[in-house]
């Protein structure tokens, strides 16, 4: 550690040498730190620039000796959908990596189908020290609270998997929502006749507050309303999210629309829909959803799913904690938003996609 400390010492002589400043000011800009007139500060900058100069970022953290402390709020994995395991593990992986730089994560795991437990935690991680927060927004109203307050104690935040509308966040990675839907639809389109009928499903406890959802909607309608084509939307919003309570409103609605030629469900719980297309023996239909799930996967290798729709959410976790790092810690510009591509995933293809 005492060469590279001296390694770093000697790149900040020659930088104060060149702008014909004291080794301090050039500390104050490297750490973008007050003190320094705009002149000198782009003087610095424009020599940084050209020596390539890259900071020991393990000497500078250890001589800081400040604990930067990053707090992770995310769904819990559960019975109804394993998708929040992947981002996990690329949060995990992240902090693995950066953990020598005296960072921590903290991670706190709300209910899905329950708001408050999501407000409870905003709460604790509010009274405790953290320097940053990688949130994925799952309720609008509360993580608008949640957002606005972090906002006004200066903590930076990154969102995954689903972004919040006029929200200054330090940068948005995930799905673009719209253009998810949109492409869907588009997918959809090869099944449906003109006049035909295409039933979408919600299902999730608090649709009014799952704003990725009702995004991907828009996404899906506003496809056929571009492409002028005459055909049947049929909304269903299933709040119960329990297997029982899917089928029994899907058996309803199937008798009501026996003439459905596809169905796009808004999320990873299309794996329920495909369970009861394939329990209750139905006509083929061309079925549509959501993420690279174990058991989503098995119904895609039989034929009941046609098409799931994936984003990476493996890498929004990780580089969701990396945005923090280096915003905070490497004090290097992050995107403002960095969208996932939309990949479509079928029987033939599977094997080789990589979450």
């Amino acid at each position: 550690m005492k060469k590279d400390s001296a390694v770093e010492l000697n790149g900040v002589k020659e930088i104060a040498r060149r702008a014909n400043v004291s080794i301090g000011t050039v500390d104050r800009v490297i750490h973008n730190r007050s003190g320094v007139s705009e002149k000198t500060k782009k003087i610095i900058q424009d020599i940084i620039k050209e020596l390539d100069y890259q900071p020991n970022i393990m000497a500078r953290r250890l001589a800081s000796n400040k604990v930067l402390n990053f707090a992770v709020l995310i769904p819990a994995e559960s019975n109804e959908t394993e998708f929040w395991a992947a981002p996990l593990i690329g949060i995990e992986q992240a902090e693995s990596e950066i953990k020598q730089y005296g960072i921590k994560v903290e991670k706190y795991f709300f209910d899905l189908n329950d708001k408050k437990s999501f407000v409870n935690l905003t709460k604790k991680i509010l009274k405790s020290s953290i320097d940053g927060v990688l949130l994925a927004p799952s309720f609008i109203d509360e993580s608008l609270a949640f957002t606005k307050q972090c906002d006004q104690l200066q903590i930076p935040y990154v969102l995954i998997n689903s972004d919040l509308p006029k929200q200054d966040s330090l940068c948005y990675i995930g799905p673009e929502l719209f253009h998810s839907g949109y492409l869907s639809a588009h997918l959809a389109n090869y099944a449906i006749r003109e006049n035909g009928k295409v039933l979408i499903i919600n299902i999730s406890r608090e649709i009014d507050n799952h704003h990725h959802l009702l995004r991907k909607e828009e996404g899906f309608r506003a496809y056929f309303a571009d492409h002028a084509k005459e055909l049947t939307i049929i909304k269903e919003d299933i709040r119960q999210t329990d297997y029982s309570s899917v089928a029994a409103r899907l058996k309803d609605l199937l008798h009501d629309h026996p003439d459905a030629e596809a169905i796009f469900v808004t999320n990873s719980r299309v794996v329920s829909v495909a369970r009861y297309l394939q329990e209750s023996d139905q006509k083929k239909l061309l079925l549509i959803g959501y993420d690279y799930l174990k058991d989503n996967v098995a119904y895609l290798k039989n034929g009941l799913i046609d098409f799931l729709i994936c984003q990476k959410p493996q890498e929004q976790g990780y580089r969701g904690i990396m945005a923090l790092y280096q915003d905070m810690v490497l004090k290097v510009e992050v995107e403002k938003n960095y969208f996932m591509p939309i990949d479509i995933i079928t029987k033939e293809n599977y094997k080789f996609y990589r979450n």
